[in-house]
């Protein structure tokens, strides 16, 4: 796609459209009047679209459940109050985490590789939550009321190229626009800043975790990045300073109790991020077995060992090394699903059917599991449960571009014409590609005009998508 320079300016435009009311509390009658919750909501739906269809994504299942999940578990305890979030897992080393309007949650892969333990990977999410419970994007533009539509255009472009991990792009976006302007932005950020980590640390507490993991994890960056001529992302949006340190420190000693300080579900999700960031699988191989070496009781590295035995194509080796870990806990969704791999790779597709069924018969609406299923179906040949399947999981992840991409092949190897540009339409619109996105309607109401119920549904979601598109460009006149 092309248009990334108008559709920032559509986006930073959006806040001047009309918006219904919203039961949140008010800020503030300035922010308000600028920006109301709704406004937010609909501006970070099409800034999530746009991140979509420019930036690499991590399709996951495993780590897309586990960031979702423990979101939403901070999220409990947190003073947002509007909980309708959206995710998106980036395809970065980098260390960094973002939260956009209207509930846009960004992790990097990199954070699972910098954050050692879960405690520390939570205090950088309240810290993001934080931002959004306390509306900063609006109170931010209602420190700058007089600023001009190029100045937030240039400032949405960096966060763009920040989100890609593209640091250097990213300040030059931002340095390209208004120097006074800066200035108090960047005074008002560092304030932002400050009260998201006691908010955040109020949040940690509260979700049982241990609230020193937040000036453990910035002071271990502060020493990795001390000398650094370009620090990572996150350090560059979330400068760390020794007075910061020592505030959320002192604010972390004064909570009673020490929390959960990680889990073994984390470092399982940390083995597989740092898989998909290693050169071979041989060396993952190496320093696998080189920690089971100095601790053989490290299930997580047990499991990084089969993980990438299953990636390096040594089946039988990953089998061995499961072995123990499923004895001890033989319902593990992980453990299970290497063991799935290693099935359907040998070729025993009933014994991977299997499995899964006694999984899912314990854990049901497990997104893994599911999506797993289907990947199965589709191996068997049995397309027509698949589609049935991937209708299941829409109904629960329908903003979801991956399901309607696989939906889209389902569809397409189904035979069914119609159903395939519908699927490949509703993709596009989730990644902000709305010409596409139309024009695969426009293909699948020219099949079904013989069929009139049909043909009137997709017209009338043509419509909406037509309108969604309306407004973004009208904004750009």
């Amino acid at each position: 796609m092309t248009f990334l320079r108008p559709t920032l300016l559509a986006l930073s435009c959006l806040i001047a459209s009309p918006a219904i009311s919203s039961d949140l509390p008010s800020l503030g009658d300035a922010s308000s009047a600028i920006v109301s919750p709704q406004q937010e909501y609909q501006l970070g739906r099409a800034w999530l679209s746009l991140v979509r269809g420019q930036v690499s994504q991590l399709d996951d299942p495993q780590l897309k459940d586990f960031v979702e999940s423990s979101v939403y578990r901070l999220s409990e305890t947190s003073q947002l109050q509007d909980r309708r979030l959206e995710f998106v897992l980036l395809n970065s080393p980098q260390i960094n985490a973002f939260a956009a309007p209207g509930g846009i949650v960004g992790v990097n892969g990199g954070l699972f590789l910098y954050a050692q333990t879960e405690a520390e990977y939570a205090s950088v999410m309240a810290h993001e939550l934080a931002h959004l419970s306390q509306r900063h994007f609006a109170r931010g533009l209602e420190a700058q009321q007089r600023m001009q539509i190029p100045v937030m255009a240039g400032m949405l472009a960096g966060i763009i190229a920040a989100a890609a991990g593209a640091g250097d792009a990213g300040i030059a976006a931002i340095a390209s626009t208004q120097a006074a302007a800066m200035q108090e932005q960047r005074r008002f950020s560092r304030q932002n800043e400050q009260e998201a980590d006691r908010i955040g640390l109020v949040n940690l507490e509260k979700a049982g975790f241990d609230p020193k993991a937040m000036p453990r994890m910035f002071e271990r960056l502060m020493r990795q990045y001390r000398y650094d001529r370009m620090p990572p992302e996150f350090l560059l949006t979330h400068p760390v300073s020794e007075s910061r340190i020592a505030d959320t420190r002192n604010r972390a000693e004064q909570f009673k109790g020490e929390g959960i300080t990680d889990s073994l579900r984390y470092q399982l999700m940390r083995a597989r991020v740092q898989l998909i960031y290693e050169d071979t699988p041989g060396v993952a191989i190496k320093r696998f077995r080189s920690m089971l070496d100095e601790n053989p009781g490290i299930d997580a590295a047990r499991y990084g060992l089969a993980i990438a035995q299953i990636k390096g194509g040594q089946y039988s080796q990953a089998q061995e090394s499961l072995q123990p870990l499923l004895k001890k806990a033989p319902n593990d969704i992980s453990y299970n699903l290497a063991m799935v791999s290693i099935e359907t790779a040998g070729n025993n597709l009933n014994g991977a059917s299997t499995r899964l069924e006694r999984l899912l018969s314990l854990y049901p609406n497990n997104y893994p599991l599911n999506q797993a299923k289907v990947n199965l179906l589709i191996k068997q040949g049995r397309i027509q449960d698949a589609e049935r399947e991937l209708d299941k999981l829409l109904k629960r992840r329908s903003k979801d571009p991956d399901i309607w991409y696989q939906m889209a092949e389902v569809r397409g190897l189904k035979g069914d014409t119609i159903g395939l540009h519908q699927a490949r339409g509703e993709f596009f619109a989730l990644v902000g590609d709305y010409d596409q996105a139309l024009e695969q309607l426009g293909f699948a109401k020219r099949r079904a005009s013989s069929n009139f119920q049909l043909a009137s549904r997709i017209d009338a979601r043509e419509r909406e998508l037509i309108e969604e598109k309306r407004i973004i460009e009208q904004m750009m006149r």
